[in-house]
């Protein structure tokens, strides 16, 4: 019996090599949360998924596009974690979904562009209110060269066009050949590809292939930028937003807070919009 002890104890000891053996810590479960809604909210969105992940590797945010009406609609109804809109919520949606919290994440400005070609270069917002409407159709008639106006916008699920409709348009019917497109990207290159047009997109998407517009406000030109939404001179300024159906919690919490953070704030500025 003695010699039994012995041998368990002589083998516990040597069994490994005289080594215990290190215990496995399981690796840590993978979240998920799905991110919808405004394609000007998205940039912002995606950037700030992408740094967040490759910092938590247990993260899995997944960032689509689809216009605010359905980003509001999707964490209204729970198919999706944290809604994107360009605007605030309407009416109508606070009465629907009266549990959705509002976090402004940035601030933008709307920017009226041209095709480079057309040789105006600032407008007043009653004189783009009436190329919206149909009044005004040739370029020639705001003092530039004899062309036909081609007026590109948004689909009805935007929320760009909505805070466009209201601030600029002042809820007037648009002119009935608009060419709705589905996203400021879509809009940015038909206007850079078709002589004559017109658009209006999110600060971020500005670039060399299209002309922004000064804004006539009283007499001062003001043209859209960080500085002159950051001061509140560029009359056309707007929130961006993410919606979560009650507080947020869990992933969904600790990537807003990031997108809340000084990081976070400095991957609003990147992608060209303003800090909130």
């Amino acid at each position: 019996m003695a010699l039994l002890v012995l041998a368990t104890l002589f083998t516990g000891c040597v069994g490994n090599g005289g080594e215990t053996t290190p215990s496995t810590t399981a690796a840590p479960t993978v979240q998920s949360i799905s991110v919808t809604g405004s394609t000007t909210v998205l940039p912002i969105a995606q950037k700030a998924a992408e740094s967040y992940m490759d910092a938590n590797a247990y993260a899995d945010i997944q960032v689509s596009g689809g216009g605010s009406g359905a980003g509001v609609q999707a964490v209204g109804e729970g198919t999706a974690d944290i809604g994107m809109a360009s605007r605030d919520l309407k009416a109508a949606e606070k009465e629907k979904y009266p549990d959705l919290v509002q976090y402004v994440v940035a601030r933008d400005g709307i920017a009226v562009i041209v095709n480079p070609a057309v040789a105006v270069n600032s407008l007043t917002t009653e004189q783009i209110k009436a190329i919206y409407t149909g009044e005004t159709k040739n370029w020639k008639e705001l003092g530039g060269s004899d062309m036909t106006i081609v007026v590109i916008g948004r689909d009805s699920s935007s929320g760009t066009r909505e805070f466009f409709s209201e601030k600029v348009m002042e809820k007037a019917d648009y002119v009935s050949t608009q060419l709705e497109k589905n996203s400021n990207g879509a809009v940015k290159q038909t206007v850079a590809q078709t002589p004559g047009a017109i658009g209006y997109v999110g600060l971020g998407y500005l670039d060399a292939t299209v002309k922004a517009l000064k804004i006539d406000a009283d007499g001062t030109l003001v043209e859209p930028s960080i500085e002159t939404v950051t001061s509140g001179d560029y009359p056309i300024a707007r929130t961006l937003n993410m919606f979560t159906k009650g507080e947020a919690s869990g992933l969904s919490k600790d990537y807003l807070d990031y997108i809340l953070s000084p990081a976070g704030q400095k991957i609003v500025e990147e992608e060209g919009f303003v800090s909130a």
